[in-house]
């Protein structure tokens, strides 16, 4: 019985370098002058260490001539000197330029997760993504330059380096090599062990990002349910796993950084050894044996460049592994807002045929939902928790796509609108009310940024929200916290319905508008609703039976299909599912 032989690990790791270089290269691209700079620099400071040797055999000839040195002791200072200046040159213009690639990283980055589709962001921790951002791209400075820089520069000053000891004796060059071989073999296999353990470490990071940003969205729940202990010993433990990670990672640099220094302590032996025995012969002078001696321990620069290169794109690797994945997240198309397709007055909305379901193999959502709310009036969708009612809006939004079927509005398929335009023509105020960080007036311009100060107060008194002005401190200048916690949860739900108003929407969705409203505001808020709707299409999700009574149509929703249309007066008679979810709101009324 045979086996098929496994898969080369050596050509594996090559298809993963190449793949990581292929994804590196945008990232120094725009910077390949900045590098080839610090790379100049930086050889040009190494060709002065590598000179530095030679000068001093010809000074310790010189004593042994009895000539002066005077001008050998000047040229070996100068030369010194400038290879420090720029080695100090080439280190700044390579830092600088690392900063760079991570700021166009983060920048690129940045705006391609806030394009992605919501589907990948509910797939994907929030955490995790805003890791990629912060953490990951850090690595990048790092890599992208002095891994580039070291590496090159490490490699031409080692061949040089090794060029120049040939000439000074071929024997002891075999020795040299010969030990430091041996030494780096070990290395090389220490370098998948900093990749593997780098990467286990950042996604531990992004871990301990995911958990703190979950406690903080739902921080009065943790601390109602005295969950501060268990959630602490949750963050603790990814905490622990990214330490655990980042000491596997430090001991295998630790290693490959020290193994460097031993291969060249262990030449510098076996030369000084073997270098003895050639002076004493007469096979060379004493002062080539110092001059060797020296570029031997000239060598632990190079060398060490090399394994530093190696091990920071080790680092990199894991790091451009991550941030590659996030740039594979399905985005929305781009487009600018053109207008072209921009009407007044309200938009008409029909769904024809429509089914939706979240992913291949998932259950429907939507089979085959048709209704149409052509033009100003009040819409509603009612019926039972699960039935599909938010999905409509979402699919309105283009949220999520159509899996069959189509949704016009103003008789085009939301599928050949460009997304801004489609988007600008809708308000959409959603059922949690979200309410960002930052002033009140930033909240309330948010979908209008060029809103004035006459809309905004003309907003607040139509949705009865004045009152916070004089309220606030600062007026609308008041910061109103994280996710709105200094308001409450009828003024966050009015915020969210006046942004939405500020937009001036031919098109206005509803999501369980009046939830966290009191009897009065609520009335008050569906006078507002019936107002709009004159010149406006509004669509509302209640379960609320005051929401629905007035509207003009009403689709009753079930297990993802339409049940029935109608009004209130004609669903109560001749939708029994209807009229069960009315009396159930009227008794609740009445209790």
């Amino acid at each position: 019985m045979t086996t098929a032989p496994a898969p080369s690990t050596t050509h594996a790791e090559t298809r993963s370098t190449r793949r990581t270089f292929r994804a590196l290269y945008p990232y120094i691209k725009p910077h390949r002058a900045a590098v080839a700079l610090g790379l100049l620099l930086s050889l040009a400071g190494a060709a002065g260490g590598l000179l530095q040797p030679l000068a001093t055999k010809e000074l310790l000839d010189r004593l042994s001539a009895g000539d002066t040195i005077t001008g050998i002791l000047l040229a070996l200072t100068a030369l010194v000197l400038i290879a420090t200046a720029f080695e100090a040159l080439g280190a700044y213009v390579l830092e600088r330029t690392a900063e760079s690639v991570v700021l166009a990283a983060r920048r690129t980055l940045i705006g391609r997760l806030l394009r992605l589709r919501l589907a990948e962001v509910e797939r994907v921790p929030p955490g995790d993504l805003m890791s990629r951002v912060t953490s990951d791209t850090t690595l990048l400075r790092a890599v992208t330059t002095r891994a580039v820089v070291s590496a090159a520069t490490g490699a031409l000053t080692l061949v040089a380096a090794i060029a120049l000891m040939a000439t000074l004796d071929v024997v002891l060059l075999a020795v040299s090599l010969g030990v430091v071989m041996v030494t780096s073999g070990a290395v090389a296999l220490l370098m998948p062990k900093i990749g593997e353990a780098t990467e286990r470490s950042q996604e531990a990071v992004a871990d301990i990002s995911s958990m703190l940003e979950r406690v903080f969205g739902a921080f009065r729940t943790v601390k109602a349910s005295g969950a501060e202990e268990r959630e602490t010993a949750a963050v603790d433990r990814a905490a622990h796993r990214a330490w655990r990670h980042g000491v596997r990672s430090a001991k295998w640099e630790a290693i490959a950084g020290t193994a460097d220094e031993l291969a060249v302590q262990l030449a510098f032996l076996a030369v000084l050894a073997v270098g003895g025995m050639r002076v004493a012969s007469g096979a060379i002078p004493a002062s080539t044996l110092v001059a060797f001696l020296l570029y031997l321990f000239y060598l632990i620069e190079p060398v060490a460049k090399l394994v530093e290169a190696a091990t920071q794109y080790q680092e990199g690797a894991a790091a451009i592994s991550r941030i590659d994945h996030a740039q594979q997240l399905a985005i929305e198309p781009l487009a600018p807002v053109s207008g072209a397709q921009r009407a007044d007055g309200p938009a008409s909305v029909r769904f024809d045929d429509v089914s939706f379901r979240y992913g291949p193999g998932a259950p429907l959502v939507h089979s085959g939902v048709s209704f149409a709310a052509p033009g100003a009036g009040i819409t509603a969708f009612v019926g039972p928790s699960g039935a599909g009612k938010s999905t409509v809006f979402a699919l309105i939004e283009r949220f999520y796509e159509v899996t069959s079927g189509q949704i016009l509005v103003d008789g085009t398929d939301v599928r050949d609108w460009p997304l801004p335009d489609l988007r600008a023509a809708i308000g959409y105020v959603e059922q949690d009310t979200p309410v960002l960080a930052g002033t009140l007036r930033e909240n309330l311009t948010f979908a209008a940024p060029d809103a004035t100060d006459d809309d905004i107060h003309d907003v607040l008194a139509r949705t009865e929200l004045d009152h916070l002005l004089t309220r606030l401190p600062d007026g609308w200048h008041t910061p109103v916290g994280h996710r709105g916690a200094r308001l409450s949860g009828g003024e966050r739900q009015r915020i969210a319905i006046a942004r939405a108003l500020l937009r001036r929407p031919r098109l206005l969705l509803l999501d369980e508008a009046t939830a966290h409203l009191d009897g009065l505001t609520e009335l008050a808020l569906l006078d507002l609703v019936a107002d709009i709707a004159r010149d406006t299409t509004v669509l509302v999700i209640a379960h609320r039976l005051s929401t629905v009574t007035s509207a003009d149509r009403i689709v009753v929703l079930e297990a993802g299909r339409v049940r029935a249309t109608g009004t209130h007066t004609e669903l109560i008679t001749d939708d029994p599912l209807y009229a069960q979810l009315a009396a159930t709101q009227l008794q609740r009324s009445q209790a």
